[in-house]
């Protein structure tokens, strides 16, 4: 499998397979010290609310549908965003290149991940309990670090213009 799927390894013209280490210890460190401790309050808030506040019976489809839109509109794109500036800054970035790199990266991962957390949310937020819920999603996490990583990596390739065409577009008045 090519190389690219798996950020924290590097090829070299042989195809050779080389761990880096540096990259899996940032990604980890973003994991530890900023998705755990802020996924653990907000997966406990976020159900408290919606039960409280929604008042929606807990696992009954609209507590869910309003679990998986809150959670994707609100801590979504806020991880996103917390994630391309923090990778810019660990890899030596100043604040203009961190964004433009924002700029260019997010709106693509926002919308690919928009077809598979959802999924991933509707059977956490339905079947998983609360205590629960956030390393559920850090097995998920896992995968979607290496799909951001190589996002980011894939600076301005040329299927990215197709999600940021419309950007483009409204910057030229269009």
């Amino acid at each position: 499998m090519p190389a690219v799927f798996f950020p924290p390894f590097v090829t070299d013209e042989d195809q050779e397979f080389k761990v880096n280490w540096k990259r899996v210890a940032v990604t980890s460190t973003f994991g530890f010290g900023f998705v755990g401790p802020l996924g653990h309050f907000w997966y406990e808030g976020l159900d408290k609310f919606i039960k409280m506040r929604l008042q929606l019976r807990p696992k009954s489809a609209k507590f869910v549908a309003a679990k998986v839109a809150m959670d994707g509109l609100i801590f979504g794109p806020f991880d996103l965003f917390v994630f391309f500036t923090y990778m810019g800054f660990c890899t030596g970035k100043n604040a203009a290149q961190v964004k433009e790199d924002v700029k260019r990266d997010f709106l693509p991962a926002l919308i690919l991940e928009g077809g598979v957390w959802p999924i991933v949310r509707v059977a956490n937020f339905r079947y998983v309990p609360v205590r629960y819920q956030l390393l559920y999603v850090n097995i998920f996490c896992l995968l979607d670090s290496a799909f951001l990583s190589w996002i980011e990596q894939q600076k301005d390739a040329p299927w990215k213009q197709k999600f940021t065409s419309f950007t483009s577009m409204k910057e030229r008045g269009g």
